[in-house]
């Protein structure tokens, strides 16, 4: 996707590099957890103390670990074209970080072409009111 889209649906939880985006999060100094998004204040690892983080770019690649269909348009503050059109939704498993996180999957992409385990790469892509967010995609070989 090359189109100049640059206004972020939620800010500073991504970088914009359409080549090659990373989700921002965060990990903590003292037992090494990471954590997505990065606002948080206090390590939530039940043996760690830590309430010091460091700004991250977390894995672009991951593992299909669930999916599923939204077959029904989100309630508002959630933009969606008339008539709506389903999408997919998959919780992925970062390569490195080992965490789930959760997003769309790139359009066009529907249930019947994902399977748990299936590995995918993070992707840039606007919503229906234009503003761009981080998705799923099959990887590329």
């Amino acid at each position: 996707m090359d189109a100049p889209f640059s206004t972020p649906v939620l800010e500073g939880w991504f970088t914009l590099d359409q080549r090659e985006p990373h989700l921002l999060g965060a990990r903590c100094a003292s037992c090494g957890t990471y954590y997505f998004p990065k606002a948080i204040k206090f390590c939530r690892h039940p043996d760690c103390a830590g309430e010091t983080f460091e700004e991250v770019r977390l894995s672009r690649q991951g593992r299909i670990w669930s999916y599923t269909n939204a077959v029904y348009k989100p309630p508002e503050p959630y933009v969606a074209n008339e008539p709506f059109v389903p999408y997919a939704i998959a919780a992925v498993e970062l390569e490195k970080e080992r965490m789930i996180v959760l997003g769309q999957v790139a359009a066009g992409i529907g249930v019947d072409s994902l399977r748990v385990g299936m590995e995918v790469e993070l992707a840039l892509e606007p919503l229906d009111d234009g503003k761009l967010c981080w998705k799923w995609r099959p990887a590329q070989p």
